[in-house]
């Protein structure tokens, strides 16, 4: 007798089926409540941050080009901000939500009414708080639906099931997040929990028809593989932009990226699980590395006490299997036309994990040290007045504009051994402003400094095309030769592969303040993020629309 798997970090009940949708006129109203909210589950009870008394937050579903408006009630005891995941916001950064970036936190008792403007979004986005560690609790899914009158780029499917894939800690989240920065070391990893029987979730499917699954990876800390057993899945999306359809047995997604996939139910009907477990390149780094289910179950099946089929998923440390799957993406388009072909502004952006010396000597990271993390050899320092409204009314002393273009340090990024003293980066709140209508290249390059590992990069604002990626240093004069400038994936989220870079490029058509960062928190928290300003166009259309009324005061 095979033994009873015992799921772990992932939220078990962040498998969600959710196949009817409201009806979305252009204009979409909702209310956020955040409240501490008594939570029963996982064998204990614990207040946990929650939006509407729901874990995860109500889904919020609309049509491609519609505008929803979301007025966010803070009822809890902390202050908090709501980033709305791959929504580009046209000239309206003032709702985009990253605290002291685009505004000041909403404190306890404030409320704050938010307008999310949707482009040319279409598919799985999602929502989350952008405020210290806040969204393990307080995420949902965004579910963007073809515009009237137009269709899918594939069969319709029977139903949408989002899926939500997270983590879960036994103490508060503000207690893991508090005695991290303290200590100066890494956070506790998130726990297993021992009662997954009575709380896996169940997916029950009708054989012969196609679903589609809206994968989220809202963890905090891990990049996840995921399959279904003996199920091949069809990727049709990621980040809100169609692809040409992959089949594959598993999917790598990180941390902030949604993938769309179609199930074709066409198995013996039995039960089968779905899996995820951790993706983890670091060395000596701790994860949790258990696996955890939900079941695929059809309704044709007669034998309820089958034990389900697992399914095959990579190593923990296997980085060509993650790879392996990323580099496969494809854009649903030949020659987009908004793939910047001529750059003018190219970059190259050095993401490392550091360390700093120690107050107290005392710290938890490596020789007493605390760990820390940058961006071309600088370290975020977060300030007290948000730098959108520093820009708009020219409040000096916020940022600085001298963010370099390119390493102030160069080196063989991704030697496996290098000098201590390389360690060590500057603090500072820097800028880099960018003339409108740009063409932006920037080359992501992982370092191996401390600990080399993956790094999702996240850019708010836009979506940008992946062009191109590999191992090692980045060479400029044979690297680019190799560009996909042919159908390039349009993502939000890139994963930066352990000691390789990524190359992406986007048109800076956008104005305003955004952030970029990497969405693993714990180096999002030891400062690997930097800002843009995209200046104003010469019309009134390229330009910042106004503050809106009453934004949260610093």
């Amino acid at each position: 007798m095979l033994p009873i798997i015992i799921p772990s970090i992932f939220q078990i009940l962040g498998f969600l089926l959710l196949s009817s949708f409201l009806h979305c006129q252009a204009l979409v109203h909702h209310t956020f409540v955040i409240e501490d909210t008594p939570y029963t589950r996982l064998c204990s009870t614990k207040n946990i941050l929650t939006v509407n008394g729901q874990f995860p937050g109500p889904t919020l579903y609309a049509n491609k080009n519609d505008t929803i408006i979301v007025d966010v009630y803070n009822k809890a005891n902390y202050n908090i901000t709501i980033h709305w995941h791959g929504v580009k916001q046209p000239r309206n950064p003032w709702a985009d939500g990253p605290e002291y970036i685009t505004q000041c936190p909403i404190r306890a008792g404030e409320k704050f009414r938010q307008r999310i403007i949707l482009s040319d979004e279409e598919g799985t986005l999602w929502w989350h708080a952008h405020s210290d560690w806040s969204r393990a609790t307080v995420h949902g899914a965004i579910v963007v639906h073809p515009k009237k009158g137009t269709n899918y780029p594939f069969p319709k499917p029977h139903s949408d099931v989002p899926i939500i894939l997270g983590e879960w800690w036994k103490k508060d989240i503000v207690q893991v997040y508090n005695e991290f920065t303290q200590s100066g070391g890494n956070p506790d990893v998130s726990d297993l929990y021992p009662c997954s029987k009575s709380d896996t979730y169940k997916l029950t499917v009708d054989y012969g028809k196609t679903y589609l699954l809206r994968l989220i990876n809202a963890a905090v800390e891990d990049i996840l593989f995921f399959a279904v057993a003996k199920h091949q899945l069809t990727v049709v999306g990621t980040d809100g932009s169609y692809t040409k359809p992959l089949k594959a047995n598993y999917i790598t997604i990180s941390p902030g990226q949604t993938i769309d996939v179609l199930l074709e139910a066409n198995q013996k009907p039995d039960r089968y699980y779905m899996a995820a477990r951790v993706y983890s390149s670091a060395a000596n780094v701790d994860f949790d590395n258990t696996t955890t289910t939900a079941i695929l179950q059809y309704k044709q099946n007669t034998n309820t006490s089958s034990y389900p089929s697992l399914p095959y998923l990579p190593s923990y440390n296997d980085t060509n299997a993650s790879v392996s799957f990323t580099g496969k993406l494809r854009s649903l388009i030949n020659h987009p036309s908004d793939l910047p072909l001529n750059i003018n502004r190219k970059l190259i952006f050095t993401i490392s994990v550091n360390s700093l010396p120690c107050d107290s000597n005392s710290c938890e990271g490596p020789d007493g040290s605390r760990l820390s993390a940058s961006v071309n050899n600088i370290s975020f320092v977060s300030p007290q007045t948000d730098i959108l409204q520093a820009y708009y009314n020219n409040i000096s002393g916020v940022y600085g504009d001298d963010f370099p273009d390119k390493p102030p340090l160069l080196f063989n990024f991704t030697a496996d051994e290098l000098p201590a003293y390389l360690n060590t980066p500057g603090k500072a709140t820097e800028v880099k402003v960018v003339e409108y209508d740009s063409t932006v290249e920037i080359v992501l390059q992982g370092t191996n400094l401390l600990a080399g590992t993956d790094h999702p990069i996240h850019l708010h604002g836009y979506s940008f095309y992946v062009v191109g990626w590999g191992f090692g240093n980045f060479d400029k004069q044979k690297d680019p030769l190799n560009y996909n400038l042919i159908d390039p994936p349009l993502q939000n989220t890139i994963a930066v592969p352990k000691n390789g870079w990524a190359a992406i490029r986007f048109k800076a058509n956008n104005p305003g303040v955004w952030f970029m960062h990497c969405h693993l928190e714990r180096h999002l928290s030891w400062g690997m993020e930097m800002v843009f300003i995209v200046k104003n166009g010469q019309s009134p259309k390229q330009q910042l629309l106004p503050p809106p009324p009453h934004m949260p005061s610093c």
